[in-house]
Order: C-alpha cells, then sequence, then structure tokens
C-alpha cells in the first residue's frame, strides 16, 4: 500500500507540473511567452499536441490505475505505458541538455517522476507478473 501512496504523490507532483507548462504552452501560443522557452521548440509537441496534455492526462490517469486494476493483462498494460513514459522522458532529457538547451525545473520533475513511476510500478507488478507469467 505505501509503493501505491508513493506513486500517488509522485503523480500529483508531475501532474502540478504537467499544468504548469500547459499554462506556459497555451500562453505561447498566443505570443504572452517572452524569450526562449522550452514550450516553443519542436520537443514540446512529439505526439502532435502538447507534451505537458499528454502529461496531464498520464499522471491522473496512473494514480488511479495503480488503486484499481487487477489482472496480469491490466499489470503489465501499466508497466509497459510506464515504459513508454520512461523512454520518451530520457528522449526529452537528452534533448533538454543537448539539442533544446534551456533550464527547465518542470521539464525535469516530470522527467524523474517517470523514472521512479517506472520504477515503483516494476517493483508493484513486475515480481508477480514473472511468477504467474502474462
Amino acid at each position: 500500500m505505501v509503493v501505491r501512496v508513493v506513486i500517488t504523490v509522485l503523480c500529483g507532483v508531475a501532474l502540478y507540473a504537467s499544468l504548469f507548462m500547459l499554462n506556459k504552452s497555451r500562453r505561447a501560443a498566443r505570443g504572452e511567452v517572452k524569450g526562449p522557452s522550452v514550450v516553443k521548440t519542436p520537443r514540446a509537441h512529439l505526439f502532435g499536441v502538447p507534451n505537458s496534455l499528454v502529461g496531464a492526462l498520464y499522471y491522473p490517469a496512473m494514480a488511479v490505475a495503480v488503486w484499481v486494476i487487477g489482472g496480469r493483462i491490466a499489470e503489465v498494460i501499466l508497466l509497459v505505458v510506464a515504459l513508454g513514459a520512461a523512454v520518451t522522458s530520457a528522449y526529452l532529457a537528452y534533448s533538454l541538455i543537448f539539442v533544446t538547451r534551456r533550464e527547465c525545473p518542470y521539464c525535469w520533475t516530470a522527467h524523474i517522476v517517470n523514472w521512479s513511476l517506472l520504477a515503483l510500478c516494476s517493483y508493484l507488478f513486475l515480481p508477480d507478473i514473472l511468477n504467474r507469467g502474462i
């Protein structure tokens, strides 16, 4: 139960970061953000929508899912989704350091949460999946 609480709290932290960046992204689209910003870069929209919008949907869904999912298939799906978020964060973190070269504490918050969520979900679900099989 403690791991699920930690996951929920982390999702809340990342949701805050996502909503902050989503607001900034909307302000940038209206021309209200002066100077350089990560929300003005092409990598701010990896899947055709702002990354922050994906996060604003993902984190509440993850927070609920860890409490209500049941069954091996659902656990595998949750792990695959967490892995996808962690891999995307790795790509975006690399981009932030070597391509965009901008400071973004909100981005780093989301990246660290994504990597932590993968670790925690793996701890929570992977042993059971490996023992029972898919």
